[in-house]
């Protein structure tokens, strides 16, 4: 955390609450919800879609407990998605990044995820950068757009991590970005936050076992009835709908990390995925296809994913020794092999 003397500031007044309810920002579907009932020795499970993807609940539990702990993590989804969100234009973030230099106030929840960032990105050597946005916005990964090379060296000198500034005082939790130009762009940490938040206040009903799946970021707390452990799949970079392995799991988090996601070949044959180089702006060149980390904190997890894909197996498994908080991971290169970096 970096404490700032008082700047200019743009932002709200009041409540968090009361700032929401004045500019609801209409989610993308965001009334679609299936919850299943218990069946069989089945969980109950809830599906919906949140932060652009598709979000998978299973519980053990109390009908009526499950049911009221699903609609609580569906509406804390609602809340985070409208704080965390890069498009949607009342977010925290698109605020922030609007704001051209001026000082944002936004909510202790924004501030608490942003300052846990930065610590990911200070550890990253250099790979991780969540003010990455000015390049990201000048790819388009769904239609195949390669980022213009002039564009994308100017993007870059408005990347760095450290022009993003955060303060608190009696009156608030404060923002800024220094560099005018700077964007931040949360997409790369904030579903290993909300996975850890999930898991949190679910666990508040009473359920038995809980299993959080965030588009591939998956949280645990407490095994199935029978004692067994819930089993997250590792996917096959060479054909990401089939599985090559099983990380089980009793509690904690597990968070792959994958080339494969996001990406196109260019019809000159180039490849490219979505984890940039936040010096480049360019697809990092890496070594391995997908990295699955395991902490006991989702935001750990995901907050090392990336980095450990970016810097490759060497180089990711020497910090892997250096932070205890990363339980294991498993590096996936292109012809499927994996390697585990504790033995």
């Amino acid at each position: 955390m970096i404490l700032q003397s008082a700047r200019p500031q743009v932002g709200y007044t009041g409540t968090m609450s009361e700032h929401m309810e004045d500019t609801r920002d209409v989610i993308p579907d965001e009334a679609f919800c299936e919850m299943r009932p218990a069946t069989d020795g089945r969980p109950a499970g809830v599906r919906f879609l949140a932060f652009n993807t598709v979000i998978d609940i299973e519980a053990y539990g109390e009908a009526a407990s499950c049911e009221a702990a699903f609609s609580e993590a569906r509406a804390l989804c609602r809340t985070y998605e409208r704080l965390f969100s890069r498009t949607l234009p009342h977010s925290d973030i698109a605020r922030i990044n609007g704001a051209v230099g001026a000082e944002a106030a936004i909510d202790p929840l924004t501030f608490d995820l942003l300052s846990r960032a930065l610590a990911y990105c200070a550890a990253s050597e250099g790979v991780f950068d969540i003010t990455v946005g000015p390049a990201v916005r000048l790819w388009n990964f769904h239609e195949g757009v390669v980022a213009d090379a002039d564009e994308l060296a100017e993007a870059v000198r408005h990347v760095d991590w450290r022009q993003l500034k955060l303060r608190e005082d009696a009156t608030g939790h404060f923002a800024q970005l220094v560099d005018p130009a700077a964007a931040v762009d949360a997409g790369g940490i904030a579903k290993g936050w909300i996975a850890d938040r999930l898991i949190e206040a679910m666990g508040a009903h009473g359920l038995d076992g809980i299993i959080v799946n965030l588009g591939g970021n998956v949280a645990v707390c407490g095994a199935k009835p029978s004692g067994e452990a819930w089993n997250v799949g590792v996917r096959d970079p060479r054909d990401p709908a089939r599985l090559i392995g099983a990380v089980p799991l009793r509690g904690g988090s597990a968070v792959t990390s994958g080339v494969y996601e996001r990406c196109f070949t260019a019809p000159d044959g180039t490849f490219y995925h979505h984890i940039l180089d936040p010096r480049t702006g360019m697809p990092a060149v890496t070594d391995v296809a997908s990295v699955t980390v395991i902490c006991e904190r989702s935001i750990d997890a995901e907050g090392f994913s990336t980095t450990l894909l970016a810097l490759g197996r060497e180089r990711g498994c020497s910090l892997v020794q250096r932070h205890p908080e990363i339980l294991q991971a498993f590096f996936v290169d292109g012809d499927g092999r994996i390697a585990a970096a504790r033995s």
